[in-house]
């Protein structure tokens, strides 16, 4: 029997308008003769060129003045080079100069895809039956740069949205915080990675360095190894591990008189270069009652992947931290939304191929996985996986998957696992749960649908997703309906 499935007619769609000003930077030479070239302009021609920039983006970003302040700052290192002290420069000249090393991103221009559904942490002001929501997504620009993005909007009780305003001046993160690292933690942290010591001891490094140190800190005594040491692969593979540990901690803080809609989570450390992909959000419950959301994502560096994760408790603050151990090695990380028998518990996709589970008492190492599922019936014959965290039901865990067929098709199903041990599958769709129809077949890749986190409202299931990588929609399915027909298939 095929579940029915009340597609709605609510696109998301991409929206190339939607820009945040990015830093931009094309080398020491060609950057000094630029700076060069604006300090030799006379102070009425750098007021006109400063007048024309800020009158043509001041009503594109919300003080742009200040953007160009903070890009200025980042090449203030090079004026000693020029004979010249920045600090003799006018108020003018230190803003065109920031102008010049400023350019438009446009974050969504090439898709808008992958989402993921949250409860709003805010419910003042909603009506009987209803919910107010974050959706997540994968938004896609120039170079195939993926950061996360939000909506909100409200559920009313028979499952159909209505999305709040959408603000229009896009911002990053107004501080970007490197994290402070205690030594001690920092080493046991690097030992529960791999047992390093048995290549070189992590000493070599750390005990340079004070009992809390910085990023930069790091950095140099990194370098300074480096350059009194003959390093064979094996030590240089331990520092760029070290490195990337410490480039994996970061938080970010968003001005508050930002809509949700407009804060951008953009990449920033290095191993995330080329992207922030697939955030698997979460409302997490913790064991004295209180309430964080969790996202899992995938950091692309543009040749490697790794599975990191944000935290926050407000979506103005957020933390970002590592995942690490044997396990947080690919794609599809998911958390189930509570502890399970005391212990945090993860869907993970280890291999690529199959689903696995994972348990860890420390949320950010996975070291060990059991087979939950490999593929079975023809439409996921080449991949399966998970579409987000397992949704707690009274029949069990409710998973919504995605399987790989012929012609590299994703479509949807669904595994319902036992609510005690998770390990235990109890039901499966023998057939998909959601297929591409003909309107959401074509786009960036085609034939795909995909979501990365669904929710529970007044006994339907809201699956929002991702038509061909391009845009996205959502779904409601009549929760009891698919339970029932889950449990058919034992």
């Amino acid at each position: 029997m095929q579940v029915n499935v009340n597609r709605k007619d609510t696109p998301f769609s991409p929206d190339a308008s939607r820009v945040i000003a990015r830093f931009l930077y094309t080398g020491d030479k060609r950057s000094l003769s630029l700076i060069n070239s604006v300090l030799q302009l006379t102070e009425s021609e750098a007021s006109f060129a400063l007048s024309q920039t800020l009158r043509d983006y001041s009503m594109r970003h919300r003080n742009i003045s200040k953007i160009f302040e903070k890009h200025f700052s980042k090449v203030v290192h090079l004026f000693p080079k020029l004979g010249v002290d920045p600090e003799t420069l006018t108020e003018t000249q230190k803003i065109l100069i920031g102008s010049y090393f400023t350019m438009e991103y446009s974050i969504e221009s090439a898709a808008f895809f992958n989402p993921s559904i949250v409860e709003h942490p805010d419910q003042t002001e909603t009506g009987r039956g209803e919910l107010r929501v974050i959706i997540s997504f994968r938004a896609t620009g120039e170079g195939h740069i993926s950061s996360i993005v939000f909506r909100t909007g409200v559920l009313d009780q028979n499952g159909e949205l209505t999305l709040e305003p959408v603000g229009n001046m896009l911002e990053e993160a107004e501080h970007i915080r490197r994290h402070v690292y205690n030594k001690e933690q920092f080493n046991r942290k690097l030992e529960e990675m791999h047992n390093v010591k048995s290549i070189i001891p992590p000493s070599l490094i750390l005990d340079k360095l004070k009992d809390e140190f910085t990023y930069g800190e790091l950095r140099a005594c990194i370098e300074e190894a480096r350059k009194a040491n003959h390093l064979e692969s094996e030590k240089e593979m331990l520092f760029n591990q070290i490195i990337w540990l410490a480039s994996s901690h970061y938080e970010l803080d968003f001005s508050l008189d930002t809509n949700i809609s407009e804060r951008v989570i953009f990449p920033v450390s290095a191993n995330e270069k080329n992207g922030i992909e697939d955030a698997r959000f979460v409302k997490f419950t913790e064991e004295d009652g209180n309430h964080t959301y969790y996202a899992t994502y995938t950091a692309f560096d543009g040749t490697s992947i790794l599975p990191k994760m944000l935290e926050t408790t407000d979506f103005y603050h957020f933390k970002v931290l590592p995942l690490h151990g044997e396990i947080a090695q690919n794609k599809g990380m998911a958390m189930f939304p509570r502890k399970v028998n005391g212990k945090y518990a993860m869907l993970c996709r280890l291999d690529g191929f199959n689903n696995y589970i994972s348990f860890s008492e420390n949320m950010t190492v996975w070291r060990d996985a059991t087979l939950l599922q490999q593929p079975k019936y023809p439409w996921e014959l080449i991949q399966i996986g998970n579409c987000g965290s397992p949704i707690e039901t009274e029949d069990g865990w409710l998973v919504i998957t995605h399987g790989v067929g012929p012609m590299r098709e994703y479509v949807l199903g669904a595994s319902l696992l036992d609510l005690q041990n998770p390990e235990k599958l109890v039901g499966r769709l023998m057939h998909p749960l959601l297929i591409p129809n003909e309107k959401e077949r074509e786009g960036y890749v085609p034939n795909v649908v995909y979501s990365c986190g669904s929710l529970i409202h007044n006994g339907d299931l809201i699956i929002p997703y991702a038509m061909s990588d391009y845009a996205s929609t959502y779904a409601t399915v009549n929760l009891r309906e698919l339970l029932n027909e889950l449990k058919k298939n034992t």
